[in-house]
């Protein structure tokens, strides 16, 4: 993918979560990694309204160079990246959004992840979510839980797309903007069904799960 093609393909997915109800207002961010830096959407910005020459232009040591302000999370995506890649190089887009469902499962008594293993589309399209202890927006100690939680898990075997931010939002990636915004639909729609449900929906079954895996590679 051309710099052109990202900064078109972040405003086009950018623009879908808004307009669909993914994100409001200013909230939410989106970056995509380049061979010699960055694109991420600017601080303070409406995904649904963005312009392909204002994102921000950052060079490959997370010095910007072009474009409105960069998004205060830019360091939490470039430690994303960082970590991520250690167990799977293509890993190449972040978003974050503050998805209601998500968002509204941290407001409840929750464990150490998000969600248990609901529906095979969960399993194999998202995986698990460790959930992050609540720190304020942009704090450097959630980027270093975030990278802490993907290492772990990476090194048990088991690479993960997505994490919570407790009573912030989600962030997941993969190695194209549609491909993460993909993961970030299943993530929410999931917790949806999980908040419509008046009890806690017992999960799959192991022996279901290990078929995933088989069949599909689910990342679980």
């Amino acid at each position: 993918m051309t710099e052109t093609q990202a900064r078109e393909e972040i405003c086009r997915v950018g623009r879908s979560l808004f307009e669909r109800g993914y994100v409001h207002a200013t909230a939410g961010n989106i970056s995509v990694r380049l061979d010699d830096g960055f694109l991420i959407t600017p601080t303070d910005a409406c995904l649904g309204f963005l312009d392909p020459a204002r994102l921000a232009r950052l060079d490959a040591q997370g010095m910007q160079t072009s474009g409105d302000r960069a998004s205060k999370t830019i360091a939490l995506h470039t430690r994303i990246y960082t970590a991520a890649r250690r167990f799977d190089a293509g890993t190449a887009c972040v978003i974050h959004t503050h998805s209601t469902h998500c968002v509204g499962l941290t407001l409840q008594p929750h464990g150490a992840e998000l969600l248990d293993a609901l529906t095979p589309y969960f399993v194999m399209k998202v995986g698990r979510v460790p959930v992050i202890p609540y720190h304020r927006p942009g704090a450097p100690e959630a980027a270093e839980a975030v990278a802490a939680a993907i290492t772990t898990y990476g090194q048990r075997g088991t690479q993960i797309r997505a994490v919570m931010l407790s009573r912030l939002g989600p962030n997941v990636w993969h190695d194209t903007p549609a491909a993460a915004m993909a993961v970030l639909e299943e993530l929410e729609e999931t917790a949806r069904l999980r908040l419509l449900s008046a009890s806690a929906p017992a999960p799959l079954q192991s022996e279901s799960i290990d078929e995933l895996r088989r069949t599909f590679g689910a990342r679980w």
